[in-house]
């Protein structure tokens, strides 16, 4: 038979069991707020039944029960969630970043309004128009100048307001690249600890926690999948290990180094810092986080990998708004590629501008073959045009075509270069047998006109706008949708805890009644039995 204090043992474990019990539970109820933390229960487990299986078994009728122990205190949570959550937060970094970058651009390019390019350019081939009608007039010279002294200054206010917030994204590709470097470092730390505590058979679930929340930060910035380490010695089956993170690439496979290797940012407690070869070291750590220009490559310990090697996340997404070297070296970008199409625009319109004032006269009815525009490279005409010195003197804008003050034919010709087809290898003048050969000027701009060209820029931006807000809520929609999945797992639900409140206290009470109840029957045996006559 079973030992006489059996009873009490049983339910002695019972208390200290539900005891435990209530204990996770007030850690969770404290808990319920805390970012990061995922509810944790405690694992019941039977303990050995008596009899054990021998040859000298008592002859009872068969094993009984000895009661419950907390077997381990487990954390709830569910990887696949966490998988899916991290890839919607990727997703949504690199769309954020995107959405971003338009959006700048478009309060930069202010386009439609009355103070964009598009405006200024109208007002100034209006002017044109009016000297037209009375060339000989002063006022309208004056006019026609200051016009073109405006559509100077928007070209330089646009060239100057995208470089500057094309070197602010500069600026936040170094810190982003410093912020993975240190959740790697502190990713890396917490393998330490766990790997120190594993073995000897617990669960540091608190650490898998601060973890799993350094995960999800790194997975808005890069792509990373985690691979899961197990520590042995006297590990738990249900210990998590430590996590190796790898880079991976648009279809979720791992990126390779030239060995055919997986790049780590962490394995273990070791981490392989990610740079940017022939960056800049802005804070002093030894690590180049800052690009000096186009961002042809990454670095991460020794292996290199292309800039646009990852397919989302915020840093590629910054990546694209400042610019990267595509395969054949050339300069990609939102911000490069907009620079790049201002300084056509600029190049175009002042060298057919110029062309066609240099075959006009004066007011003198001599001076000809004078600039309007200068300082026009094919690299950075919209930083470099100005105004020529020669149009300080108002004569010497060219409104006539045959040399009399009173004739306005070359201004109309001034007035319709925003109209004309460079596709056309020569454009008659008004005013003139003579032609301007378009096709021996070597013009950036080959189609349309100069309004259409900057009208389909501006257009494509409005798209690119919206498609990055729209996908922007797309994703964050969706990343909300997991995320209530995962914390509908994970997360603390003060009504389920005050429940299980209820109910461990219930069993530890009816433990402790059990407890009496055999205290009076060893009363009774032990008091009151072998009194006989009495």
């Amino acid at each position: 038979m079973g030992s006489t204090f059996q009873g009490l043992e049983i339910a002695k474990r019972g208390m200290s069991t539900q005891q435990m019990a209530l204990y996770v539970t007030g850690n969770n109820i404290a808990n319920a707020n805390t970012p990061g933390y995922s509810r944790q229960r405690v694992n019941f487990t039977e303990t050995e039944p008596y009899p054990p299986a021998s040859m000298n078994r008592p002859q009872i009728p068969g094993q009984m029960g000895t009661g419950v122990e907390a077997g381990s205190i487990q954390r709830v949570r569910e990887g696949f969630l966490d998988m899916q959550y991290r890839n919607e937060n990727n997703k949504l970094g690199y769309w954020e970043a995107r959405a971003d970058a338009t959006a700048k651009m478009q309060d930069i390019m202010n386009e439609p309004s009355d103070n964009g390019l598009s405006k200024t350019m109208d007002e100034f081939w209006q002017s044109l128009q009016d000297l037209s009608t009375n060339p000989e007039n002063e006022g309208a010279r004056s006019v026609v100048r200051q016009r073109g002294l405006a559509v100077v200054e928007t070209f330089h206010y646009l060239y100057d307001s995208l470089s500057q917030i094309q070197q602010d994204f500069g600026s936040q590709i170094g810190v982003t690249i410093t912020q993975i470097n240190s959740l790697t470092k502190q990713i890396s730390d917490i393998n330490k600890q766990i790997s120190e505590i594993e073995p000897h058979g617990y669960l540091p679930n608190d650490l898998y926690d601060q973890r799993d929340r350094l995960v999800d930060e790194l997975s808005k910035l890069v792509n990373v999948q985690v691979e899961k380490v197990a520590n042995g010695g006297n590990s738990l089956k249900i210990a998590e290990g430590t996590y190796n993170i790898y880079l991976t690439d648009s279809s979720g496979s791992p990126i390779l180094d030239g060995s055919g290797n997986k790049i780590y940012l962490v394995q273990g407690s070791a981490t392989h810092t990610l740079s940017l070869p022939g960056g800049q070291d802005l804070d002093g750590d030894g690590v180049s986080e800052t690009p000096n220009g186009p961002v042809a490559q990454f670095q991460v310990g020794s292996a290199s990998i292309s800039a646009t090697a990852f397919s989302s996340g915020k840093l590629l997404g910054l990546v694209e708004s400042f610019g990267y070297e595509d395969s054949s070296g050339g300069t990609k970008g939102i911000y490069p590629e907009m620079i790049a199409h201002l300084n056509d625009l600029a190049y175009t319109f002042g060298t057919i501008f110029n062309e066609v004032h240099k075959k006009g006269y004066g007011l003198d009815g001599t001076t000809t073959g004078v600039e309007f525009f200068s300082g026009l490279t094919s690299t950075d005409a919209a930083k470099q045009i100005t105004l020529s010195s020669d149009i300080d003197n108002l004569s010497n804008i060219a409104a006539s075509m045959d040399k009399t003050s009173g004739n306005g034919s070359n201004a109309i010709n001034l007035a319709n270069v925003g109209k004309m087809l460079l596709s056309s290898s020569s454009i008659s003048l008004v005013g003139t047998t003579d032609t301007l050969d378009l096709a021996g000027l070597s013009l950036p701009l080959k189609s349309g006109t100069i309004k259409s060209n900057y009208e389909g820029w501006i257009g494509k931006l409005g798209v690119d706008g919206q498609q990055a807000e729209r996908m922007k809520n797309n994703s964050d929609t969706l990343l909300q949708s997991v995320e209530g999945n995962r914390q509908s797992v994970s997360s603390v639900s003060l009504d389920e805890e005050m429940t299980n409140m209820i109910k461990f206290q219930h069993a530890y009470n009816a433990a402790a009644r059990q407890i009496t109840a055999i205290d009076e029957m060893l009363d009774k045996i032990i008091n009151g039995m072998g009194i006989v006559g009495r």
